[in-house]
């Protein structure tokens, strides 16, 4: 085996079962007593609450359709910034960023490339809060989810939730033999009848409630609950990184019973959307258009694909919850930091897309709140920024060990005092070198590897109708922020495609494949 195979002998697999009962609101809250130790230590406590594929459906950015009755709690605690983007357009280069602090044109992540592989000497968040004196908790989708993903450097306990997740790469999935699936399957009107070979795309439906605690969620989240009742001599860093609600939509049947489908409204299309985008890009949203929106107007079923997505956003807003009263009845909540983020947005037919891979406002605009000892209470910021100024930020009001090759913005000024916020143009890299975004409260500039062009004024055109990037009176504002873009991007990184995961007990790691000449 080479130099960085992986033993992770020291992470610890829990599976005591968590009592959780509801009230007849549905809303779900803890059997436990409340614990009356303290913790003494001077640096704040951090819960890392990541959701996938939650775009800025929530109460606290002003979406009225879904029910979020705890994430509106969490922005009366803290800090909401209704401005957030993503650092990547999906899951894997998105989570990259955020745990290196660094962008894909950094760090040659664009799409699959397996960070750590190419760059062991960055040092990952959970790695630097390990570093720094903290107890470091992980659990679910922080990483991306196939095996071999998981950063396991700096880490005091990961949970997974079964011992075979330990000698296949620890996949960080969400879905098998050991989670409840609705009935029939597949489920949906979409997928009705066909077979799935995987992916699960656009695949909802509702799992019954005597059901709820088996799936992977729920367990996952029940785990740092009781991180939360154990006793801690030294500040801890929780990560808890929940699958919902990326595709399958499957929640338990109450969180689909909170909506009446007759009454739910689907988002504004434009039907020739796709005509003013540059050729390549037009060419490859009209197919996609075609292949799934056009399917689901067919079979008459946005409504109900959408019932399936918000049905899931509260199903994780439960989740987020269930960890608050966990936190709320420990000793540690005087002195914890909480943060809610989501690794990317999500489309529901806009601009005739399903899903994300975009450099569009639905992709891109995601939910970000903090709360917590030192952060303002029930205070918006428009101001934009990005989740990859996390990083800095924790280095700021954690203490951890200085990086000098972060990328982002420290956010602990506005935390304490919002008006602080001031507006700047923030980077999203896209698929391959020389694609990116760059957006304010203004403006949202696109710019592809092809060096063909969008431009959106958004806050005239909030829906990304009208691209001006072809108005010759735009000109100097598309110089102003491409001047925002890296000079250089990094070439792409090494492919999955080129790797092979090498498991050994319950350690893994990549290794080249050996170079095959062809006949």
């Amino acid at each position: 085996m080479s130099r960085a195979i992986v033993f992770l002998c020291g992470l610890i697999i829990w599976s005591a079962p968590a009592l959780v009962t509801a009230d007849e609101s549905g809303l779900e809250f803890l059997d436990r007593p409340i614990v009356t130790e303290v913790n003494s230590a001077d640096k704040p406590n951090v819960i890392f609450f990541a959701v996938d594929d939650l775009c800025d459906w929530v109460g606290p950015l002003g979406y009225r359709q879904a029910i979020t009755p705890q994430m509106d709690a969490l922005a009366k605690r803290g800090v909401t910034f209704t401005n957030a983007h993503c650092p990547g357009t999906f899951c894997a280069p998105s989570r990259s960023a955020i745990f290196t602090g660094r962008f894909a044109s950094t760090t040659g992540c664009y799409t699959n490339e397996v960070y750590f592989h190419d760059h062991p000497e960055y040092r990952p968040l959970q790695l630097n809060f390990s570093q720094s004196g903290y107890a470091t908790y992980g659990a679910g989708k922080l990483f991306h989810h196939p095996a071999g993903y998981l950063d396991t450097r700096g880490w005091t306990e990961f949970f997974v939730r079964n011992e075979s997740q330990k000698r296949e790469g620890w996949p960080l999935d969400s879905w098998g033999e050991d989670t409840p699936i609705p009935q029939p399957f597949p489920h949906s009107i979409y997928n009705r009848g066909r077979e799935i070979k995987g992916g699960l795309f656009l695949e909802w439906g509702a799992v019954s409630n005597d059901q709820a605690e088996a799936m992977a969620d729920s367990k996952r989240v029940n785990w740092a609950c009781e991180i939360l009742r154990q006793k801690h001599d030294k500040p801890f860093f929780l990560a808890v990184g929940l699958y919902a609600p990326h595709f399958p939509n499957y929640a338990p049947k109450k969180y689909f019973d909170l909506y009446d489908p007759d009454q739910l409204v689907a988002p504004q299309y434009k039907a020739d959307d796709l005509e003013d985008l540059p050729p390549k890009i037009r060419k490859q949203k009209t197919n996609r258009k075609n292949l799934h929106h056009a399917r689901l107007e067919k079979l008459d079923a946005v409504e109900d694909a959408i019932h399936g997505y918000l049905a899931s956003v509260s199903y994780a807003d439960a989740m987020l919850g269930r960890l608050l009263k966990a936190l709320d009845q420990s000793p540690y909540a005087d002195n914890t930091v909480i943060v809610l983020w989501s690794d990317h947005g999500y489309h529901h037919g806009e601009k005739g897309d399903w899903g994300k891979h975009t450099l569009w406002e639905r992709t891109s605009n995601v939910p970000f709140l903090w709360a917590g000892p030192g952060v303002a209470r029930d205070a918006k910021v428009d101001a934009t920024v990005s989740l990859i100024d996390m990083y800095p930020t924790f280095v700021d009001i954690c203490g951890l060990q200085p990086d000098n090759g972060l990328e982002g913005k420290s956010l602990a000024a506005p935390l304490r005092d919002p008006s602080q916020a001031t507006d700047r143009n923030v980077f999203l890299p896209y698929l391959d070198p020389g694609g990116y975004a760059i957006i304010n409260q203004k403006w949202r500039y696109i710019h592809y590897s092809d060096n063909t062009e969008e431009l959106y004024d958004v806050r005239a055109d909030p829906h990304e109708w009208y691209n001006l990037a072809n108005d010759s009176s735009k000109v100097e504002i598309k110089n102003q922020l491409r001047r925002s873009a890296p000079a250089t991007f990094a070439p792409v990184g090494t492919s999955k495609k080129q790797l092979k995961l090498v498991i050994e007990g319950e350690g893994f790691d990549w290794e080249p494949k050996p170079n095959r000449r062809r006949p």
